[in-house]
């Protein structure tokens, strides 16, 4: 007789409920330790930068912050504002032929500068010479004509006075006289048409400027009606530069511009790299609505040729200067829920947040209307470890690289792949193994 199997099924559900229990448990304390981890993260006192609000690490827990600072200096600041331009020519030209005829030669190079009154192109003027020849030959015949007349009717006036002659033969030869006269004003007038149309076959530059590229080739026929031209001149010495600014500054432009004043205007690459320096030439007598600009022209000599005309460049317009400014650092003004501010440094090496009054700035220098006294030590390095109130410890201008003697030492650098985090250092909890039946 066969013996009955053990029943599996009475410790199976004991087991199964084991099982579940370790899950859960494993879950609660994973959950837990993430908790952990995240709230450490987000926590004020655990960042690396410590805002306004908050006590940075190290702040106060690790002795005094180094930091560099710079006192607060009076200076000058000059009031600028930039727009982008454009570079516009004195004078630009299309060269058209006035005539119609071959192209026989194109004297210049492209590109090349040239003086008013140079020839650009040279037309066939065998066909304008011939037409000059026929008008002087018409022109002499008549005047010839005219001496004879006026001779006839000199003799033909003395011998009416002797009765010799019917006065209607004396008044009909000065008809004739006056006849040859005109006929002799209109050959004169044609003789000057055609030396000026031979003239027009010698193309000339109506001004100093440099010419672009050639549109027609030597050997061509040219016409009068010709769109395109022969080639455009532009005058670039000297060379305007157009630029919008916002109306709201118009009251700072106006009086220095209707006074004569020289107000500089600056022309700067992509890069920040000035061009040329000019003049504020012209402002316009209306503002643009749409924009709410105003345009502004001004002139540059370009003796050193950087500016060409359709060039977009920056255009900086210097509207006044201001002397006895406080100025810091621009790397010292910090932005935040505070607003604008800076953290002076106190006689006792603690630091003070300051709120600013800001005004224009010149370079790396802003200036201050309110907040900073010229002399204050405004901090420019460690910013992001401070707080209101923070012990600091001022670091010589000079350790870049090097620690000068008596100095304290840099903080050390820190290395992200070395740092261990609490989820990482955090003990494994082992999972229960499964029981199955």
């Amino acid at each position: 007789m066969t013996p009955d199997p053990v029943p599996h099924d009475i410790t199976a559900p004991g087991q199964a409920r084991e099982a579940r229990r370790g899950r859960l448990i494993f879950a609660a304390v994973t959950a837990a330790v993430l908790a952990a981890v995240i709230a450490w993260a987000m926590k004020p006192g655990s960042q690396s930068a410590g805002g306004p609000g908050g006590a940075g690490r190290g702040a106060f827990s690790g002795g005094p912050v180094p930091v560099r600072a710079v006192a607060a200096t009076i200076g000058t600041v000059e009031v600028t504002v930039d727009a982008l331009g454009t570079v516009s020519a004195l004078n630009t030209a299309t060269i058209h032929s006035r005539v119609d005829g071959p192209l026989l030669k194109v004297p210049f190079h492209e590109g090349q500068l040239v003086k008013a009154g140079d020839l650009l192109a040279q037309i066939d003027p065998s066909t304008f010479q011939a037409a000059l020849n026929q008008a002087e030959g018409q022109l002499a015949k008549d005047q010839a004509q005219l001496a004879g007349a006026r001779v006839d009717l000199e003799r033909y006036t003395g011998l009416l006075a002797k009765d010799s002659i019917a006065r209607q033969t004396v008044d009909a030869q000065r008809f004739t006289v006056q006849q040859l006269e005109g006929a002799a004003r209109a050959d004169k007038a044609a003789v000057e048409t055609a030396r000026l149309q031979l003239t027009f076959t010698r193309i000339t530059a109506p001004f100093a400027g440099r010419v672009g590229l050639r549109q027609v080739d030597p050997g061509n026929m040219v016409h009068a009606s010709d769109t395109n031209g022969l080639v455009v001149l532009t005058q670039t010495h000297p060379i305007y530069v157009v630029f919008a600014v916002p109306s709201a500054h118009l009251a700072q432009i106006y009086p220095h511009w209707s006074r004569g004043d020289a107000l500089t205007v600056q022309a700067l690459d992509r890069d920040g790299k000035v061009l040329a320096s000019g003049k504020l030439a012209a402002v316009d007598n209306q503002i643009d609505t749409s924009t709410g600009t105003i345009r502004i022209k001004a002139q540059f000599d370009n003796s050193n040729d950087a500016l060409f005309p359709d060039q977009f460049v920056t255009a900086r317009l210097k509207m006044d200067t201001l002397s006895g400014a406080t100025l810091v650092p621009a790397a010292s003004v910090q932005r935040g829920a505070p607003g604008t501010f800076v953290y002076v440094v106190n006689a006792d090496n603690t630091v003070s947040l300051r709120k600013l009054s800001l005004g224009p700035a010149s370079g790396e220098l802003v200036s201050v209307q309110d907040g900073v006294q010229p002399g204050e030590k405004v901090v420019i390095d460690g910013l992001d470890k401070l707080r209101d109130g923070a012990q600091v410890a001022l670091i010589a201008d000079n350790i870049r690289g090097a620690t000068a003697p008596g100095a304290p030492p840099p903080p050390p650098a820190q290395h992200p792949h070395r740092r261990r985090t609490a989820a990482a250092s955090a003990p494994v909890t082992p999972r229960p193994k499964r029981m199955t039946s």
